[in-house]
């Protein structure tokens, strides 16, 4: 059975910040309620999520008010909630997917022979058809949110809590692992408190909308009436709600005006050398005995967008990383063309020195803390453009200008792990590009973003593209790659098993 969640004039603040990261808030969640909570990134919504699942240290910030699940503070000792983090690099425990699964039911005291009865069906409703001994560190990002998701699933809490769960999964699989989520919640009659960015996947199958301001709460009530409220479309708005009149597909289940009009400036074909090969390419990870996607064939030419697409295990990572000369071949070849490497004798990238990969080919992993390298929000963006020589003058500007577009003025002194995922993605995409890299290589560079911050970046990747740096981007967000203008390569015909293959004819080459 559900608990019910009460907050009163409830607000915390980060220990480097001067301003409340959420609150205050006073809200009212009963038993068994499905609640939505929206507002564009920094608002402060996965700040209250952990705040409701009791995880939020009490040396990391001071909270004020008065926070409750059932009738007493949270606190993840009690194991009544199950909350699915963000970032799914950060939830996975164990080595094994079956290990990992009995986690939380191991916490909650299950019975052995519960336990094990439990996780291949957990498994088998998140999608994962995986022996129990196969290895997390194997599973592609879309994977582990789907292994943290089967956890919960196996728990049964009493209060779910959900931060972005389909935002690193395939969107022909989204509405598949909604429902897997809202089964146990009605099985469980749990209370439900989900952050999602894709609005429409969810609203028909929510019983309320929260919306969070800059100061608070903005709007609560039935999704129906506040999205049908004339009176609050244009606060929607300017909050970067993907309002919900489009295609589930997209970022946030449908176009804000903004979004609209960055799509409409997608950059036109300016396509010149080609800088990046891939020939006969085969892909995997170190010591794996496959490989994850083999066959690819594959040029990119400086002014040109490249979207590698597929679902969930299809190696997009992987192949992003292999792009990036940070992983060998399996097997086959990637070659720096002439315009890219230069004066190197080496044409393989993985074999450049990272004095000479790093200013030719960004790259930008999936989990954006993994790369940062300074203490400040402006010092991060202004590395890449000092290490490749700029001078002070065009650093300064260059820092100006990514956070303006980013909107990140007010946190350019702030700790880059301090920012909220949606900022953290967006600072580690700005610091790759800051000294404009001849090939930008991103992964899902559109996570976790409102509709206007959405826009600013893709207002930077197509002033990249026209400068004539080619990007490369792994993204399940098809509106973004429409935006930039990207052509598809659909890396699920390049599976082990299928002998298809993609010239670079057929590719539009």
């Amino acid at each position: 059975m559900g608990l019910p969640i009460t907050a009163r004039e409830y607000s915390w603040t980060h220990a480097d910040r001067d301003a409340p990261a959420v609150g205050p808030l006073d809200l009212e969640i009963t038993a068994g309620e499905r609640v939505l909570v929206l507002g564009r990134s920094g608002a402060g919504k996965s700040t209250l999520l952990h705040a409701l699942a009791g995880v939020l240290p009490d040396e990391s910030g001071e909270a004020t008010g008065e926070l409750l699940v059932g009738n007493a503070p949270p606190d993840p000792r009690r194991g009544g909630s199950g909350l699915v983090l963000q970032d799914p690099e950060s939830q996975v425990i164990f080595s094994r997917v079956g290990d990992d699964v009995a986690f939380g039911m191991e916490n909650l005291g299950l019975p052995a022979e519960v336990i094990e009865s439990r996780i291949p069906g957990s498994l088998a409703a998140l999608g994962l058809d995986l022996p129990l001994d196969h290895p997390t560190a194997a599973l592609s990002g879309g994977q582990k949110q789907r292994l943290a998701l089967a956890g919960i699933h196996a728990m049964s809490p009493e209060v779910i809590i959900l931060d972005e769960p389909t935002a690193n999964i395939d969107p022909d699989s989204a509405a598949e692992v909604r429902d897997s989520v809202l089964s146990v919640q009605t099985a469980a009659s749990a209370t439900m408190v989900i952050v999602e960015h894709r609005v429409g996947l969810w609203l028909d199958h929510v019983d309320r909308v929260i919306v969070l301001g800059p100061h608070g709460l903005l709007a609560q009530g039935p999704p129906k009436r506040i999205f049908s409220d004339p009176s609050l479309s244009e606060a929607l708005i300017d909050c970067g709600i993907w309002m919900p009149h489009g295609s589930e597909t997209t970022s946030g289940g449908g176009l804000s005006p903004t979004a609209e009009a960055a799509i409409c400036s997608s950059p036109g074909d300016g396509r010149g050398d080609v800088l990046l090969r891939a020939a006969g390419l085969a892909v995997g990870r170190p010591r794996a005995k496959a490989p994850a996607a083999a066959g690819i064939d594959l040029a990119v030419r400086a002014g040109e967008a490249v979207g590698l697409v597929g679902p969930n295990g299809a190696g997009k990572s992987t192949t992003a990383l292999t792009l990036a000369g940070l992983l060998p071949e399996f097997a086959g070849r990637v070659t720096a063309e002439a315009a890219l490497r230069g004066e190197s004798k080496h044409a393989r990238p993985f074999a450049w020195p990272s004095a000479l990969l790093a200013p030719r080919i960004g790259m930008v992993f999936q989990e954006p803390a993994h790369q940062f390298l300074t203490s400040g929000v402006a010092a991060e963006l202004s590395l890449g453009p000092r290490l490749a020589g700029w001078s002070d003058a065009e650093v300064d500007d260059r820092v100006v200008q990514l956070l303006d577009v980013l909107g990140l003025q007010a946190l350019a002194e702030a700790h880059p792990q301090s920012l909220s995922g949606g900022e953290k993605r967006r600072l580690s995409v700005a610091a790759m590009l800051a000294p404009r890299p001849q090939v930008l290589i991103v992964d899902e560079p559109t996570f976790g973003q409102d509709a206007l911050t959405w826009a600013g970046l893709v207002e930077l990747f197509v002033d990249a593209l026209d400068r004539g740096s080619a990007v490369v981007a792994v993204s399940h967000d098809h509106a973004f790659l429409d935006a930039i203008g990207a052509r598809r390569v659909d890396l699920g015909a390049f599976s082990t098993s299928s002998t298809a293959r993609a010239g670079a004819g057929e590719r539009g080459e």
